[in-house]
């Protein structure tokens, strides 16, 4: 069958099979678009309703703006049609392949064999989701991330926190740690989670709005180990042998776990929009023995900053008039200089120290 040839009604019917949606269903409530939660599976959506139970809607909210179907099914035959997503620059292997069809794309993990549809009218995560759980919760975010940027957000490559309510933004080329930085600071007193690696931007007559989505820190072992509130993830023998690991190979290991950040750090610590006051780039390096130093930074004169702030939309993109994003199409770096014109940008040089930029973070930044 040729792409032309398919429709959204013979796709869904090819992704769903004869598996029976259960009664129960979850809607998430994501300051103003509500996004309801379906599944053939009632231990995924178990598990769905643990990690997003934060923005969950009361149970007697059934109506919702968007739909998505989680179909647990064994993997689907991988299709020769399917054209490989170039990736960003860095990233390195085969992660995403896509298959365009009318007003529908496919797109398939490479590694896991899962399938996803989307589509104006049937959003579908298809194959083993309750192994693969972490893809179903990006699919999911995915339809909020679309939300969001058909009505003027921007997308960063960067974390968030709140304090006092304001928001910092942290952005770092790749391996950076800005993930590391954020929990560090999570530690600190009325210091709150915002997002982990996908802050929206839009600017307004009160300056520059951050959200975040419902996305919860994801971390690798070299973050962990180094950090005693967080050892609980992994055993301890592992930890040990993890501590014996030449530090630039532990700094290298790709292993995420997921930080429920309210169950770790306590209730309350979770934020989903703030005005954004501060953003910074880390663009320290770990063979430099001089110690990190924040200099506020001019983004215009500095423009090679913004690759480590630019984000692609991603294969899940939809445009608000039913077009996907492709993956040649450039940044506008325009759009980023003028949605962050009224924020300070700080640049960190110098060697890798989380424990002293954490502390300059809180006398510079987060005041």
């Amino acid at each position: 069958m040729k792409p032309e040839t398919l429709t959204i009604a013979t796709v869904t019917e090819y992704l769903i099979g004869d598996e029976q949606l259960q009664e129960t269903s979850l809607v998430l409530d994501l300051d103003g678009c509500r996004l309801k939660l379906c599944s053939n599976s009632e231990p995924l959506l178990i598990r769905l309703r643990r990690y997003f139970h934060h923005c969950l809607a009361p149970d007697s909210v059934v109506q919702a703006d968007l739909e998505v179907l989680a179909i647990e099914r064994p993997a689907l035959e991988a299709d020769s049609r399917y054209i490989d997503w170039k990736r960003e620059p860095g990233k390195k292997g085969r992660k995403d392949s896509y298959l365009d069809f009318p007003s529908g794309r496919l797109v398939r993990k490479v590694r896991t064999g899962m399938v996803f549809l989307q589509s104006e009218t049937q959003r579908i995560a298809a194959g083993p989701c309750l192994e693969y759980d972490n893809q179903v919760i990006n699919f999911i975010n995915a339809q909020y991330m679309n939300w969001l940027q058909n009505r003027g957000w921007l997308i960063c490559h960067a974390a968030g926190l709140v304090h006092q309510g304001g928001a910092l933004g942290m952005a770092g080329f790749s391996g950076g740690g800005k993930s590391t930085l954020m929990l560090h600071l999570l530690e600190q007193n009325g210091v709150s989670y915002l997002t982990n690696d996908r802050l929206f931007i839009a600017h307004d007559t009160a300056g520059t709005q951050a959200r975040g989505i419902p996305k919860l820190p994801r971390v690798n072992p070299g973050t962990i180990v180094h950090n005693p509130r967080l050892h609980a993830l992994i055993p301890e023998d592992q930890r040990k042998a993890l501590l014996a690991l030449p530090q630039q190979e532990l700094w290298e290991l790709e292993e995420k776990y997921d930080v429920m950040v309210d169950e770790v750090y306590g209730a309350g610590k979770i934020y989903t929009s703030a005005p954004l006051k501060h953003f910074l780039v880390l663009n320290w390096h770990r063979d430099q023995k001089t110690s990190p130093a924040i200099q506020q930074v001019n983004l215009s004169d500095r423009r090679d900053l913004l690759a480590a702030i630019m984000k692609s939309p991603g294969p899940f993109y939809q445009y608000a008039d039913g077009s996907f994003y492709q993956d040649t199409m450039s940044f506008d770096e325009q759009a980023y200089l003028d949605q962050l014109d009224s924020v300070d940008i700080f640049e960190v040089t110098g060697g890798i120290d989380f424990d002293l930029l954490t502390e300059q973070c809180l006398n510079q930044l987060l005041v």
